[in-house]
């Protein structure tokens, strides 16, 4: 039966690299988020205020597709972050900076309860923990010029936002990691140390 998996994390926690790892070890389907194609996000990172709601309503719109492509497909699929994220965490941390304005972020919200009305969330989703000094570390070695622009107050606040919604997570199975101090791209150990945790929840799932 295929599932579906969904990797959460802050900006740099490492997502899209365990996800490619994961998907090469499962020969699962991997669902990348695609941020070379984005056409805001180089602009919201200039100017945040300006784009925060053009770019939340762009992420809703593209992972809500996303998310029917999976439960339509029939391969187990991995997916690099998740709609939720971007209602729980993203937009109302914009929203709370002064950096969306409150017209835009209740008709933005109105937007994903009504989505959320026709969506299932993931079986697994795998929460990448990273403090601040492992996020900047991450961002920089990656070298996107877009994200020399990410404050540091900013990862803070997201750090905090998504430690509360996982506090909270209710909606699946939920495995979480702990990544300041691994480095599952190199080291083997740490990767497999995660495979062995998945494999005794994905158990229960298939």
């Amino acid at each position: 039966m295929a599932r579906h998996i969904a990797i959460a994390g802050n900006i740099g926690a490492g997502k899209t690299t365990l996800a490619n790892l994961l998907a090469k070890h499962y020969d699962w389907e991997v669902h990348l988020e695609d941020m070379d194609d984005n056409p805001y996000i180089s602009d919201f990172y200039e100017d945040m205020q300006r784009w925060s709601f053009n770019l939340q309503v762009y992420f809703l719109n593209t992972r809500w597709q996303r998310i029917q492509e999976i439960r339509t497909g029939k391969k187990t699929v991995i997916q690099d972050r998740t709609i939720y994220e971007d209602a729980s965490i993203f937009a109302p941390n914009l929203h709370s900076m002064g950096l969306m304005s409150t017209r835009d972020f209740e008709n933005y919200s109105r937007l994903f309860d009504n989505i959320k009305q026709q969506i299932q969330a993931p079986d697994l989703l795998i929460y990448l923990r990273a403090g601040i000094p492992k996020l900047v570390d991450q961002i920089q070695m990656r070298g996107r010029d877009y994200e020399d622009a990410i404050r540091l107050d900013y990862l803070k606040r997201l750090n905090e936002r998504y430690e509360a919604w996982i506090a909270d997570y209710k909606l699946g199975q939920l495995l979480i990691f702990n990544v300041d101090d691994m480095n599952f791209q190199e080291n083997p150990e740490d990767l497999s140390k995660i495979i062995v945790q998945i494999e005794s929840t994905i158990n229960g799932l298939f």
